[in-house]
């Protein structure tokens, strides 16, 4: 693949990808782990970041692929990882994928009747041992990381109802089968300590009122990664020991899966001006190549982490307001107050957006952008972009 030595060479729009910043990632949350617990396993959130070279990168590293369909199951496999080394979570599996995961050791927390069905279909001259994830109610859990009065979920098995009780005592009642797991992911906004200890300390609540034998606890994901005055890997991993402790289940197995915290740091994205319009006395508008699509696909941020390239100083205008390619008028990522106008072959390179963006853009007027691996203080391709003939694949006309 041919190398470019500069950034100034690189095709806009693009996606840069750092490993060293995904490695110093996956290690720091190894090592918080490993302070604590003999046993740990960091999974790859596949759906945070589908991107085939960084999965494997994290693979490599020694973490599993924390996969959430029968597509993601098949991609990690595409991409090198152990059939062994997979967590398979979410509603999304297929029959032939979850008893395939099972068959080859791979660590299977059910999340949907239809799968418990399934398990009868497993051969009966071994002892396969599942998960299962609890339903996990923030109100109720951690009233003070809730968001709004009930904040519920749709995952999970509630041991509100009897469905929690009754999925364990279907499982129990499988000679093939043992339960071997935990699953409690959920996710808060606050993504405090405080809601880790109380969701962990609801998780040994329930195996202590079930007196579950299980090897695993699974905590999921939703953590903070890099940034300053924000929770690190080693204060979470502190929290689950101490709560852990208190139940006397720290030998337990611990397993996060964290998205966020691993890969948003490890991707930045590079556009360029394309137009800048003067259109009230005190407001231009500026038009890039990229889109709030590519850094933002929930809509929900109100910054973004940028820097921003001129090719030469201009004069100081009252406030740019800086959008994207598409023909959306709400496609405006940030505005500029008192700063120098902006001009065609300017660039902007945003800073933590490898969280979701790549998997949940969508191909809307302008189709994938090139994604540069940077290595060796030079970058290199490793996903061409879409083009036409890239969108047609496999459709019939």
């Amino acid at each position: 693949m041919e190398r470019i030595e500069t950034i100034d060479q690189l095709k806009t729009p693009c996606f840069i990808f750092d490993p060293l910043e995904l490695e110093r990632s996956v290690k720091g949350f190894q090592q918080a782990l490993a302070k604590h617990f003999k046993r740990s396993i960091v999974g790859y959130s596949v759906k945070t970041n589908s991107l085939p070279a960084c999965l494997k990168m994290a693979c490599d590293m020694g973490c599993y692929a924390e996969v959430v369909s029968h597509d993601e199951y098949e991609l990690a496999i595409l991409c090198g990882c152990d059939k062994h080394r997979i967590i398979y979570n979410g509603p999304m599996k297929s029959k032939e994928t979850f008893l395939e995961a099972l068959s080859n050791g791979a660590i299977v927390n059910i999340e949907t009747k239809r799968e418990l069905e399934w398990l009868k279909e497993l051969p009966t001259d071994k002892v396969f041992p599942v998960g299962i994830r609890l339903n996990v109610n923030i109100s109720q859990v951690s009233p003070e990381d809730a968001d709004g009065d009930n904040d519920n979920s749709r995952f999970g098995f509630s041991d509100e109802t009897s469905e929690f009780s009754e999925a364990i005592k279907w499982i129990a009642s499988l000679p093939n089968v043992e339960l071997a797991g935990l699953h409690i992911h959920r996710t808060s906004h606050s993504r405090s300590i405080r809601f880790y200890k109380a969701s962990v300390g609801f998780a040994c609540q329930t195996i202590r009122k079930y007196s579950l034998n299980i090897d695993y606890l699974d905590v999921g994901g939703g953590y903070f990664g890099i940034f300053p005055n924000k929770p690190t890997y080693e204060a979470y991993s502190d929290a689950f020991h101490e709560v852990l402790k208190v139940y006397d289940l720290q030998d337990l197995q611990v397993l996060v899966e964290p998205g966020n915290g691993l890969v948003a740091s490890c991707f930045a994205f590079l556009s360029e001006v394309l137009d800048v319009k003067h259109v009230e006395k005190d407001l231009w508008f500026v038009t890039t190549d990229g889109s709030r699509n590519d850094l933002d696909p929930f809509f929900r941020k109100g910054s973004y982490l940028n820097d921003i390239e001129y090719n030469y100083e201009r004069g100081i205008v009252p406030k740019q307001v800086v959008g994207g390619c598409t023909c959306l008028e709400y496609d405006r990522m940030f505005t500029l107050e008192n700063r120098p106008l902006l001009s065609v072959g300017d660039r902007i390179y945003y800073r933590n957006v490898g969280a979701y963006t790549l998997c949940l853009s969508p191909l809307f007027i302008r189709y994938l952008p090139n994604i540069y691996l940077k290595t060796d203080g030079a970058y290199r391709l490793v996903r061409s972009r879409w083009t036409a003939k890239e969108y047609v694949m496999n459709n019939m006309y």
